[in-house]
C-alpha cells in the first residue's frame, strides 16, 4: 500500500514509519507546520511543530530512504484547533485540542489530501491498536491514546494505521536506538502543543481579555473573591481560586460550576464534584453504526484516569448519548469527551463511541 506517514519529530512517529516501510509499504514522510511562526528550538519536552522537530523528522526520513515532505496546515490548524479551543473556554467548558486536532487534522485535512493524492492510509504514531476494524487500547495502558481517537469515524479509521500500538513505550525508544534514530531519546511533548510556555491561563487571557466576575460559594450563595473570566477556571480545580479565607469546616473548595453568561464561578465541597449522569453530544459510533438499545460499559472522560462502570443510551436517534454510571465521577468538565468502552481484558478495552460532555 501507498502510506503517507505523520512525522512529528518525535520517536513514537519515526518508529511508526519506519515500521511501516519494514512492512514493505511505499511510504512517503510529512510533518505538518502547525504554527504560523515555529521557533527555532522547542523547550524540553513543551512545545511541538519547531524548526526542531521538522529537522528531527527529516533526518529521520532520510534514515529510512523515504521521501519527506512538510506542509503547511497553520491557518486550518489555527481556525479548527486553536480558535475553538479559545472559543470552547470562553463559554466556560474544558475541551481536549488533542481530539480536535485528530478529528479535523490529522485524520480529516490530512487524510483527505493524502487520498487525493493516491495514498492508501495514513499511519501515525499513536498509541492504539486497530483489530478488524475495531480501535482498541494500546497494549502500553500509560500511553494509551484510543481515547482521544475516540473521536475518529469507521470511515477514517479504515484509512489510519497505527504500527506501535502493540508495544511498550519503552522498547519503542530501544528499537529507535537500535535503527540509529537520534531522536531515541527525544522528551516527550507534554502539556498542550500550542501553549509551550505551559501558562494555559495566560495564553487564553491575552486571547479572550478580561471579563470580571466573582467566585461564589455554593452553599451559601456569599461571594468569596473576584475573577477575571471564567477561562481561568475548570470543574474540579482547588488551586487558584484568589479565596483568602478557609471554608468554615476547614475542608478544601473545588469548582463545582462555571456560568459563562454571568461570569459566576461557583466552590463548594468534594461531595459537590460527585457526578451520576452525563448527557454528551456530537457523538461519534465507531463502528458507524448506532447501537440499537442501551449497553453496559465503561466510561472515560478524561485522557488520564475519570473511569467508571456505566450504562449508555443513544437518544436522538444517536446523536446524543445518555449516560448512566455505577459509581460517582468527579471532575466531569463539559467540553471534554466521554469515550465508551467494551472491556476485553483478553486483548485490550474496545472503543464504542464517544460524545462531547454537554451536561453532568
Amino acid at each position: 500500500m501507498r502510506i503517507l506517514a505523520a512525522m512529528s519529530g518525535g520517536v513514537d512517529s519515526a518508529v511508526a514509519a519506519a515500521r511501516a516501510v519494514d512492512a514493505g509499504h511505499d511510504v512517503v514522510g510529512v510533518h505538518l507546520a502547525l504554527s504560523t511562526a515555529p521557533g527555532a528550538l522547542r523547550t524540553g519536552s513543551r512545545g511541538c511543530c519547531s524548526k526542531e522537530d521538522a529537522g528531527d523528522a527529516r533526518r529521520v526520513a532520510d534514515i529510512l530512504g523515504i521521501p519527506f515532505y512538510v506542509w503547511d496546515f497553520a491557518d486550518r490548524f489555527k481556525e479548527d484547533v486553536i480558535d475553538e479551543f479559545v472559543s470552547a473556554y470562553a463559554a466556560g467548558e474544558t475541551p481536549n485540542p488533542c481530539l480536535s486536532c485528530n478529528e479535523k487534522i490529522k485524520f480529516s485535512a490530512l487524510a483527505e489530501r493524502a487520498i487525493a493524492l493516491g495514498f492508501d492510509a495514513v499511519a501515525t504514531g499513536h498509541y492504539a491498536r486497530l483489530v478488524d476494524g475495531e480501535l482498541r487500547r494500546a497494549v502500553d495502558q500509560d500511553k494509551d491514546q484510543s481515547y482521544v481517537l475516540a473521536v475518529l469515524t469507521a470511515q477514517q479509521l479504515s484509512r489510519a494505521m497505527f504500527p506501535i500500538g502493540d508495544t511498550p513505550k519503552s522498547e519503542i525508544r530501544a528499537e529507535a536506538a537500535r535503527r540509529g534514530l537520534s531522536v531515541a531519546e527525544k522528551p516527550d511533548s507534554h502539556d498542550i502543543c500550542f501553549i509551550p510556555t505551559g501558562d494555559t491561563r495566560a495564553f487564553l487571557g491575552a486571547r479572550i481579555g478580561v471579563r470580571p466576575g466573582m467566585v461564589v460559594d455554593a452553599s451559601s450563595g456569599v461571594a468569596l473573591a473576584e475573577h477575571d473570566g471564567v477561562h481561568g477556571f475548570t470543574i474540579g480545580q482547588r488551586k487558584g481560586l484568589g479565596i483568602e479565607a478557609p471554608a468554615a469546616d476547614g475542608r478544601p473548595r473545588y469548582v463545582t460550576g462555571i456560568d459563562p453568561a454571568t461570569s459566576t464561578v461557583t466552590v463548594g465541597t468534594a461531595a459537590d464534584l460527585d457526578v451520576w449522569s452525563i448527557t454528551a453530544d456530537r457523538a461519534v459510533w465507531t463502528s458507524g453504526s448506532v447501537p440499537p438499545t442501551d449497553f453496559d460499559c465503561t466510561v472515560q472522560v478524561r485522557a488520564h484516569g475519570g473511569l467508571a462502570p456505566a450504562r449508555a443510551r443513544p437518544i436522538d436517534d444517536g446523536a446524543r448519548i445518555q449516560i448512566d454510571l455505577s459509581e460517582p465521577l468527579t471532575g466531569v468538565a463539559r467540553g471534554q469527551a466521554a469515550v465508551l468502552y467494551r472491556l476485553d481484558p483478553s486483548d485490550g478495552d474496545v472503543v464504542l463511541g464517544c460524545g462531547r460532555i454537554a451536561a453532568a
